[in-house]
């Protein structure tokens, strides 16, 4: 072959090299795009299954025991700042009398509520009557006692009140009846 018959083929070879590398970095180009593409579908597709109806949540809240719900309370507080206590609302009834001094409400009242003010040097023996007295579990009572002043049972007679009183006092805390 001659000079030029030998430099017109490594142009030509060197023109299909280009050609190739061209067609590869175009079909990285596609392949990369089709990528991302599906990156975005699934993405779409979970987010749209990580929608829950409002059936699907509270079945997700039915089926949690009360340790966990009382998780979630804490966390929606946290989060959102709210409380999930009920806020007392007093309501005006025409015609009732107001009752005047402490002596004249107390007699009036039918249902008290009990407030745990100060838990004593017998932590413990407190938590243990906490538990005896409401049907909270072990957690839930320490973290209620660890909190005081707080209200322990709520609604409850003035005979219930005062038992219930008694048996706090008899373990070093001190207790309030509103």
């Amino acid at each position: 072959m001659s000079k030029a018959q030998t430099k017109e083929a490594s142009e030509t070879a060197k023109e299909k090299e280009v050609a190739k590398e061209k067609e590869v970095t175009k079909e990285k180009e596609v392949a990369k795009e089709k990528e991302v593409t599906m990156e975005k579908e699934m993405a779409k597709e979970k987010k749209e299954k990580a929608k829950l109806t409002k059936e699907q949540f509270f079945g997700h809240l039915d089926s949690l025991t009360v340790l966990e719900l009382a998780d979630y309370i804490k966390e929606f507080e946290e989060r959102y700042g709210v409380s999930a206590a009920a806020a007392p609302v007093a309501l005006a009834v025409p015609g009732a009398a107001v009752p005047q001094g402490d002596a004249r409400a107390e007699e009036a009242k039918s249902e008290f509520t009990i407030v745990l003010k100060s838990v004593g040097e017998k932590k413990i023996n407190v938590i243990k009557t906490v538990r005896e007295v409401t049907s909270l579990g072990l957690k839930e009572a320490k973290d209620l006692v660890d909190s005081a002043p707080k209200a322990v049972k709520e609604n409850v007679s003035k005979e219930e009140a005062e038992e219930i009183k008694a048996k706090f006092e008899s373990v070093g805390a001190e207790i309030e009846l509103q």
